[in-house]
């Protein structure tokens, strides 16, 4: 296998491992919508807007894989999963449109989540540090 061949695979791999993690993400934050959180204000349909947009980006990141995939949509997953960090910790902090909740409640989803989310952004991280590297910082022309 020639050297671009396996990062073609390991790009894939990427992707796969990407929309994986984002069906874990999208599937707590569905499950909670459904067990409660859909009946508070606000925070109900934030929860119901990540899961979808969780899927939905899985599917396409899935979807393009024929084509080497896309680092547009890579993106889209890294701001999903960084938004949903966000306001896990913003629910602990300050609160979220007066919604608090403490420590890793409810619990285990809100560790899921979190483990999942951190590890879809050290993993497309380390893909476009790779991608740096193997550019060597320069624009293409």
């Amino acid at each position: 296998m020639t050297p671009g061949a396996a990062r073609g695979w390991a790009v894939r791999a990427v992707d796969v491992a990407a929309a994986g993690l984002l069906v874990v993400s999208g599937y707590v934050h569905l499950d909670l919508y459904r067990h409660g959180y859909r009946s508070i204000h606000d925070v109900g349909v934030a929860f119901a807007v990540q899961a979808a947009g969780s899927f939905a980006v899985a599917a396409l990141l899935l979807v393009s894989l024929a084509v080497a995939g896309s680092p547009v949509l890579r993106l889209g997953a890294a701001a999903l999963a960084a938004g949903a960090l966000v306001g896990f910790v913003l629910s602990r902090t300050v609160g979220v449109f007066g919604f608090e909740e403490r420590g890793l409640q409810p619990s285990p989803q809100a560790l899921v989540s979190v483990l999942a989310e951190g590890a879809l952004l050290v993993l497309l991280a380390g893909l476009a540090l790779a991608w740096v590297r193997q550019s060597g910082g320069r624009r293409s022309r």
